[in-house]
């Protein structure tokens, strides 16, 4: 893409929760296209080394860093590592989050922090220490949910986690614009990675017992079909990008039609 406005080469990204699934399609994209790409995993670190042994492989510049980020203090100690290896950071792809299912009736207070601790405050505070080390043209990128606009059942703590993002996306669009910097969200439909699989059969209704989950998850897509990775890896290579340049505050649904 050398030569395009999406173009990275020259630019330091961080991709949190960047070993597997959407995560590592992300620090493909943005390394294939120039970009040196920090790989932030917090438990699995054989798929991060494995992802980064294979983008050295191809020639370029990516290292993996260890860091729950729904720690604050671990959130501000990776900025400062990818700083510190890189000597800048110009792009943060926010994509680490936990899922979770529960009826009303079920729901703690303990799962209650641990979705909105990892899913709003995580991205809220990776997204603080990122914009501190930012200059001038910086872009960031948030994870929501279609989720978020959809009526799921027992999927309520989850979906509000998401709904939270886009609106703190919204809100600090304005603020950070006084420092040249840009958010802004994603919200993807059903996609192929290893989680949908594992909870993808909590979609179905009692009434749809018996039926193929993932049948009903592309039942929601207007193309009949989950997306791959890279489909929602390059949406988010094109809002870190140049290209992207009045954007900003927005959460993009990438869900093919879903719920609507």
């Amino acid at each position: 893409m050398t030569g395009t406005t999406q173009d990275l080469t020259g630019r330091v990204a961080l991709v949190s929760g960047g070993g597997r699934g959407i995560g590592a399609a992300i620090v493909r994209r943005l390394a294939d296209r120039g970009a040196s790409v920090a790989v932030n995993y917090r438990s699995d670190r054989a798929s991060a080394e494995a992802l980064v042994s294979e983008m050295r492989g191809a020639g370029h510049h990516v290292t993996a860093l260890r860091a729950d980020v729904s720690d604050p203090a671990q959130s501000t100690r990776l900025v400062d590592a990818v700083v510190e290896e890189f000597g800048r950071l110009d792009a943060l792809a926010s994509n680490a989050g936990v899922e979770h299912f529960g009826a009303l009736e079920s729901i703690t207070v303990a799962d209650f922090n641990h979705v909105f601790h990892t899913n709003v405050a995580g991205q809220l505070f990776l997204t603080q220490a990122a914009a501190a080390a930012m200059r001038d043209g910086g872009r960031i990128v948030l994870t929501s949910s279609v989720s978020a606009r959809l009526a799921v059942r027992h999927h309520t703590l989850y979906a509000a986690s998401k709904a939270a993002v886009s609106a703190m996306v919204l809100n600090l669009a304005p603020e950070l614009a006084d420092a040249g910097i840009a958010i802004n969200a994603i919200a993807p439909g059903g996609t192929a990675t290893d989680m949908a699989s594992e909870v993808s059969h909590r979609y179905i209704h009692p009434a749809l017992s018996g039926v193929d989950p993932q049948t009903v998850v592309k039942t929601l897509s207007a193309l009949g079909r989950m997306a791959q990775p890279d489909e929602i890896a390059a949406v988010v290579a094109f809002l870190l990008s140049p290209e992207a340049s009045y954007l900003t505050g927005a959460t993009i649904d990438a869900s093919a039609g879903a719920g609507g």
